[in-house]
């Protein structure tokens, strides 16, 4: 089955900053000799998650401020113990995220719900330069 490869490539705020990342995978797979399949997203790094949302403000509170209330940026944390940098409660939010995302494409289309988007969220403690690797497997 054929495999094809892009990377995307962007700037973000960190603390749970959500980027709706739709229409540049869109983009992508509009440059591609695939047809049907599925793309695979993954994020390299170990502060920052792929999820699907509807991308509008209200859900993006809601998912900001569920992270929040689940694993407080003021917690303590071993990693920050550890290494100083302050950024345990990133680490934590983004392995349960997790780094991933598959959807699938047919006729040149995601295959995504009327209200649902494909948005990164960048956990870190600081602004961030993020890439986000995408494989194509279909025909």
């Amino acid at each position: 089955m054929p495999v094809e490869s892009r990377t995307i490539r962007l700037s973000t705020r960190g603390f749970c900053d959500v980027v709706d990342i739709t229409s540049e995978i869109q983009s992508a797979l509009a440059g591609q000799s695939l047809s049907a399949g599925v793309i695979t997203l993954f994020v390299p790094g170990s502060t920052a998650g792929l999820t699907t949302l509807e991308y509008e403000p209200g859900c993006v509170q809601d998912l900001q401020d569920a992270f929040e209330r689940l694993l407080p940026q003021a917690a303590d944390y071993a990693h920050n113990a550890r290494w100083g940098d302050g950024n345990g409660f990133s680490h934590v939010r983004a392995a349960l995220l997790g780094p991933s995302l598959q959807v699938p494409f047919a006729d040149g289309e995601l295959k995504l719900g009327t209200w649902q988007q494909v948005v990164l969220v960048d956990f870190d403690n600081r602004p961030r330069q993020r890439k986000v690797l995408l494989q194509f497997i279909g025909e």
